[in-house]
């Protein structure tokens, strides 16, 4: 081998390859290209924007401390961003039984001025449903996921996701047949 070509060996062995990114990046990268959509996720399944967006910032962070390459795949992450929205909701039932107090999900003025009455109705019918119901809902209509990818967020049988999504439509059915 000759100087140049030896050079050469020796820069081409030293430059990553492309495919050998960083795992801050990769995690970067995958949280650029996801975040919108998780975090309409998790604000669909928890009522609120703030407490979504928080959601998803905590399974990123738990995400970047575990240092796991390959985690990052998108039906895991989805599962985590569930999993967060269910142990936010736990918390709350817990400290509404606490008070001793039942509250109305309250829409702010912004926020009414925006929706429809109709799209009110059957987001207030919605978060009525068991949690199950409304979270193959969410995930079906909302990601537009399909059953077995649906089955994999929730890790139940594919089965189970269609007969959970026929009990949840009849019923979201019969609640906005009765408000209407």
């Amino acid at each position: 081998m000759d100087g140049e070509t030896l050079r050469l060996a020796e820069r081409v062995s030293l430059t990553p390859a492309p495919s050998a990114r960083h795992p801050d990046a990769e995690l970067a990268g995958f949280y650029q290209e996801h975040r919108l959509s998780l975090v309409r996720l998790a604000v669909l399944l928890v009522g609120d924007r703030e407490t979504g967006e928080d959601v998803v910032q905590d399974v990123f962070a738990r995400l970047h401390g575990s240092r796991r390459p390959g985690v990052t795949t998108l039906p895991y992450v989805r599962t985590c961003v569930l999993n967060g929205s269910r142990s936010v909701l736990r918390r709350r039932a817990v400290a509404l039984r606490r008070a001793e107090r039942s509250t109305d999900l309250a829409d702010s003025a912004e926020t009414a001025a925006l929706l429809g009455e109709s799209r009110r109705e059957v987001l207030l019918a919605l978060t009525r449903l068991p949690r199950r119901q409304r979270e193959t809902l969410v995930l079906r209509y909302y990601l537009d996921l399909g059953d077995a990818e649906i089955a994999e967020v929730m890790r139940v049988r594919t089965s189970t996701v269609r007969s959970t999504a026929v009990r949840a439509l009849a019923r979201l059915h019969r609640e906005l047949g009765e408000n209407r």
